[in-house]
């Protein structure tokens, strides 16, 4: 009997439907300001630019403007999400608070090679800023904070951490430039306190560090709180 063949288990590669295409595409282009807050989006130039039919679009407009990105106004179509200061102020709260505890607990358990990575974040922030490439300092930032939070060693901390990151970073791209290299001077000053061990001053430094951000911000657009 000829031996039978054997196959090795694994998952059959399947395309990233058209609607998915869509909605990470124009959700790129909103957190980068790309599309800013208050732009109109069309869904025929959307379609004609993403070489797709108007169906995905639709589709991913509308999960967009179920996730609080987008505003759908009935007959008139679809904008880019304006956030409001309430809005601005919950979610930088939210990260300043877990951003906070992050930095308190790296402090208790960073080693070596956490310190070492982190260094080399903020130097990659650094050469970012000095570039003058503000999407390169939006992610830098982004890959900075994601990993502070990985080396609290709280899985769940990282996890909520993970869902506010797109935000946080729509949010800092208009700061980008204007918080430039003071937001990296901060971070490293960050990291030597975890270096020390120091949690009280780690977690002040963050603290301090999330609020200049959120200050800043407000400043920028206009909106500062109680104005």
């Amino acid at each position: 009997m000829p031996a039978q063949p054997s196959y090795r288990p694994g998952k059959v590669a399947r395309p990233v439907p058209l609607r998915e295409a869509a909605y990470e595409a124009l959700l790129d282009q909103i957190i980068t300001r790309e599309l800013p807050p208050g732009r109109h989006l069309v869904e025929s130039d959307i379609a004609e630019v993403l070489g797709v039919s108007r169906q995905p679009v639709r589709e991913a407009l509308q999960k967009l403007n179920n996730e609080g990105w987008v505003d759908l106004r009935p007959g008139h179509g679809a904008y880019v999400h304006t956030p409001s200061e309430s809005e601005a102020d919950q979610l930088l709260a939210v990260r300043a608070v877990l951003e906070t505890e992050s930095a308190r607990l790296a402090a208790q358990c960073a080693g070596s090679e956490e310190l070492d990575r982190l260094r080399e974040l903020c130097g990659a922030g650094v050469a970012a800023v000095e570039s003058d490439d503000v999407e390169r300092v939006v992610a830098a930032n982004a890959e900075f904070h994601r990993g502070l939070t990985e080396v609290s060693g709280n899985r769940v901390l990282s996890e909520l951490a993970a869902q506010v990151d797109r935000r946080v970073r729509w949010y800092y791209a208009p700061v980008a430039r204007v918080r430039g290299l003071s937001s990296w001077d901060e971070h490293a000053r960050i990291v030597g306190a975890i270096a020390e061990g120091a949690e009280g001053r780690a977690a002040a430094l963050m603290r301090e560090h999330t609020e200049r951000t959120r200050l800043t911000y407000h400043d920028l657009v206009g909106t500062a709180p109680g104005g």
